[in-house]
């Protein structure tokens, strides 16, 4: 597992695919290649899409992200499709329920062999704490590898003024996201899914080893969409982020890997420099 890093150091000779893997980025905790730090979201509404997708780019992206559409429509048989073709999973449910409930819902993540999961920081400090415990336990059961499980904080579809006049939470955003990770720390989450522009606020905020994951990521070719707080993959990189989520830049994408390694370069080339 990928713990919290500060920055990273990469070598920017990233080559056109083949070679994408051997451009490491080392952070605090270990060795990190450029590729697995890219987490390609199966928006899709059909399952030939999906294991396409995954055929297609499973060399040259960390993992595939599972979310609410895709389970629906195929549930938990699509995530073992995937794992089967060689694909890892980060299953994207974010749960949100009463404690025994996410309890159950992790130790099934966990034997479906999800390499990530994630549940709501809302749900608060006790339902938390039954995700990580239920997680952990399963895993050391069943003899699996236990899986990163991450908190989200707010999502990257809000912004300040959704915050307070819609869900009248007084605190400010960047407060309020630093609240529920340390909260979630303190449950025993690996980290948190937070928005590009919180990165270096949550490296300040949270001391430890704290896997930050980040969507709302969009290269500069590439339109926001529905998301309010984004960044380019570079620059979430070298803010701290450890994972990136993209998704429509390269679905819909002419040429997807090409796409791909658009993203992975500007990673490498971005990852000198530590962040303020």
């Amino acid at each position: 597992m990928l713990g919290g890093s500060t920055g990273c150091k990469c070598r920017e000779n990233v080559s056109r695919g083949v070679e994408i893997g051997k451009d490491d980025c080392t952070t605090m905790s270990k060795q990190f290649a450029a590729k697995d730090r890219i987490i390609l979201a199966l928006d899709v509404e059909d399952d030939r899409i999906a294991l396409g997708l995954v055929d297609e780019l499973k060399d040259m992206v960390g993992m595939f992200k599972v979310g609410h559409q895709l389970f629906t429509a195929y549930g938990p048989d699509i995530v073992r499709r995937i794992a089967g073709a060689g694909g890892r999973v980060f299953l994207d449910l974010k749960y949100h329920d009463i404690p025994n409930t996410v309890a159950k819902a992790s130790a099934e993540a966990v034997k479906l062999g999800v390499s990530l999961f994630n549940v709501h920081a809302l749900g608060g400090l006790d339902m938390m704490k039954a995700a990580a415990v239920a997680a952990n336990e399963t895993a050391a059961q069943l003899r699996l590898p236990a899986p990163i499980v991450l908190a989200v904080t707010v999502l990257t579809s809000m912004d300040a003024r959704s915050l307070r006049k819609e869900l009248k939470v007084a605190r400010s955003l960047p407060r309020e996201v630093a609240h529920l990770a340390r909260l979630a720390q303190r449950a025993g989450m690996h980290g948190v899914v937070a928005s590009p522009q919180e990165i270096k606020m949550l490296r300040r905020a949270i001391r430890g080893e704290f896997v930050i994951l980040t969507p709302g990521v969009r290269p500069d070719w590439a339109g926001k969409d529905d998301q309010k707080r984004v960044m380019t993959p570079g620059e979430a990189v070298r803010s701290g982020a450890d994972y990136i989520v993209v998704g429509r830049p390269v679905l819909n994408s002419q040429d997807r890997r090409a796409a791909v390694v658009k993203i992975s370069q500007e990673i490498a080339q971005h990852c000198g420099t530590l962040p303020a």
